[in-house]
């Protein structure tokens, strides 16, 4: 398994008529928390488009359990729970207010694509050799 986690706060601007970040903005805080667990792995999302592959969002799954409010600190943690067989990698997202409280859970499935061809490919080499030793470390000590 392999997670970050990284903190975000909301601003004014993200919230509704009632001081709650507004519902459409958690995408958003998806989104930092996956550019950053890319970027923890040493290289980012523009490396990869440069090296010809897309990522586009093919689902999103929310369930929002408490609000956010103007000005909280949300901790976003995002996890991969497995090392992607195929052509699609699925971030599992948990957002947290300062207190520890889990606040909401999203997964979002984005799938590898060819820039040119614009058909689906494989995992690139890159991202899974960065990936590998945390999925071999866990096999390893679930054996013992």
């Amino acid at each position: 398994m392999y997670s970050t986690t990284i903190d975000i706060r909301v601003r004014y601007g993200e919230t509704d008529q009632m001081g709650y970040l507004y519902y459409g903005n958690y995408a958003l805080y998806y989104e930092v928390g996956r550019t950053d667990a890319i970027r923890q792995l040493g290289f980012t999302y523009r490396e990869l488009e440069e090296q010809g592959v897309i990522m586009p969002v093919a689902e999103l799954q929310v369930k929002y359990l408490r609000p956010a409010y103007y000005d909280d600190v949300i901790t976003v943690k995002t996890i991969l729970k497995e090392l992607p067989p195929n052509h699609k990698i699925q971030f599992h997202s948990e957002l947290y207010n300062q207190a520890g409280e889990l606040l909401n859970v999203g997964t979002v499935t984005l799938a590898f694509i060819d820039a040119k061809s614009k058909k689906r490919m494989n995992m690139p080499d890159i991202l899974r050799e960065k990936l590998v030793p945390y999925f071999e470390n866990n096999a390893n000590e679930s054996r013992s």
